[in-house]
């Protein structure tokens, strides 16, 4: 029996990795859950899963939650303390971390410090620090499993030959929303959010229509394959069932298919190298009229270049690249920018920003500070064209 903790339990990531474990109560034990101020999800989860330990990372819903399952067995923990205290836990096998955004970094780091094995969705932590925590990952023997379904796909593909004979890495993204959308200045947040396939929070669900989260996959993917970015391709592919693909250099090129749903990623992840059976969710290729795959349009989308230069830049600007993501995308949820104009923000900060090189983790969180304030500068002077 293994005993898990998922990070950030009541995002759409954390649902599923939890529908997932319910299958196999036999080989894993829900040992820990995080949220965030999701109080009456993450108490309906500590009901049904009885975790030892939660982590309530906001403050007012902490005390809250500890009010109400006071005298249950479980220990309820607060903030970023809280969590590593949670995945450094001896009794800990594994740990998903399903957070969204940069407060994802501290607690993958912690996770492979106290050499747990981990699966990762939060991919802004390799975006941030990539060079360090794979480097740290090797020195405790842990190997990161991807929890993304582009990387799980490339992951899988890979199988199929050695890294020399990869000649290119490509990952496909439906496109989001606006794919076959011309203008982008008058895009609502609403519209934003509708997602033609997947069922994601907010955040990811906009930097899916802005296709940053695509560029944040394509710097992921260089650490956590080591792989350079130049052999690491962007194709939109709206039926989202080729989650991505690996071409060799004889010619062939291994795909990875599979219905649109996160809980497959999630249960490879949990039993690799295992595949279990399961009942559901089984792609019927009679049934699809075509795959289709376009080039991105990087001048519609800037993000996706954003990515790229950040990558090419190295040290501390994915970092910057990250934070001022964040804030943009933050700013245009609570309408205080315009959809247009969070590619904008990036660029301002990434080209103000003198990154570090070979940064330590402290040069990593102080890059993460620095884009945020930058970034709300030119989002408050932006914000006065509303």
């Amino acid at each position: 029996m293994q005993n898990v903790v998922i990070l950030g339990s009541t995002g759409s990531i954390g649902r599923s990795a939890l529908e997932v474990l319910s299958r196999f109560s036999d080989r894993f034990r829900v040992f820990g859950l995080s949220a965030n101020t999701n109080i009456k999800g993450l108490r309906d989860q500590i009901t049904k899963f009885r975790p030892k330990f939660a982590v309530v990372t906001e403050k007012k819903s902490y005390y809250k939650i500890k009010k109400e399952v006071s005298g249950s067995r479980v220990k309820i923990l607060f903030g970023m303390e809280g969590m590593k205290e949670m995945v450094s836990n001896p009794e800990v096998d594994l740990v998903i971390n399903a957070l969204v955004g940069a407060v994802g970094l501290i607690p993958t780091w912690e996770t492979i410090e106290s050499g747990k094995r981990l699966a990762l969705a939060n991919k802004e932590a390799l975006v941030m620090a990539g060079e360090l925590i794979t480097k740290k990952a090797k020195e405790r023997g842990i190997e990161i499993l991807p929890i993304d379904s582009e990387h799980s796909a490339i992951k899988q593909c890979l199988l199929s030959g050695k890294k020399k004979e990869v000649k290119r890495l490509i990952l496909t993204g439906s496109g989001g929303p606006f794919l076959k959308r011309k203008n982008l200045q008058n895009v609502t947040v609403e519209q934003s959010l509708s997602h033609p396939v997947w069922k994601m929070g907010k955040k990811i669900t906009v930097d899916s229509a802005t296709l940053m989260n695509k560029g944040l996959e394509v710097i992921e993917a260089h650490w956590l394959f080591d792989v350079l970015e130049e052999k690491i391709e962007v194709l939109i592919h709206p039926q989202s069932v080729v989650h991505s693909m690996v071409e060799f250099v004889d010619g062939s090129t291994i795909a990875q298919l599979s219905v649109p749903d996160m809980k497959l990623p999630i249960q490879y992840a949990l039993f690799y190298p295992e595949r279990m059976a399961q009942d559901t969710q089984f792609l019927n290729l009679a049934k699809l009229k075509n795959l289709t795959f376009l080039k991105p349009d990087c001048k519609k989308f800037p993000c996706l270049g954003l990515c790229y230069l950040a990558l090419e830049l190295g040290g501390t600007a994915p970092a910057v690249l990250n934070s001022a993501n964040e804030e943009a995308v933050n700013a245009f949820l609570q309408e205080k920018l315009k959809f247009a104009d969070i590619p904008k923000v990036i660029k301002k900060v990434l080209n103000s920003y003198n990154p570090v090189k070979n940064p330590n983790l402290n040069d990593i969180l102080s890059a993460d500070e620095e884009g945020r304030v930058k970034s709300k500068e030119i989002i408050s002077k932006l914000g006065e064209k509303l």
